[in-house]
C-alpha cells in the first residue's frame, strides 16, 4: 500500500516525512491511506487518513457473546432457535 502525502504552507525534507509515516505504523500498528502535513512556522500538523477496519458484529446469545454460532454444538444451537425473541412496536 502507498500513502498520499500532502504539505501544505511549506515544504519538508523527504527524511522528515518518512519519519512521520514510520511514526504513524509504530503507534497505530497500520499505513495510513493520506497523510496531510501542514507546516505552521517551527510547528507541524499532521493529520493521518486510514482505511475503514473491519469489525464483526458481537451479540449476547443464551448469556453467551458471540458473532457466529458456528461454534455452538447443537445443544446450545437447540436453545438459540428455542429462545423467545421480543420485539418493541412503535
Amino acid at each position: 500500500m502507498s500513502c498520499t502525502i500532502q504539505v501544505n504552507n511549506g515544504a519538508l525534507p523527504q527524511e522528515e516525512l518518512s519519519a512521520y509515516l514510520a511514526h504513524a505504523r509504530e503507534r497505530y500498528g497500520r499505513e495510513p491511506k493520506r497523510m496531510d502535513v501542514t507546516v505552521d512556522g517551527e510547528y507541524v500538523d499532521i493529520d493521518y487518513t486510514f482505511d475503514a477496519q473491519p469489525f464483526e458484529r458481537i451479540r449476547r446469545i443464551t448469556g453467551y457473546l458471540v458473532g457466529t454460532l458456528d461454534r455452538f454444538n447443537n445443544g446450545k444451537r437447540a436453545e438459540e432457535h428455542d429462545r423467545v425473541k421480543h420485539r418493541l412496536d412503535a
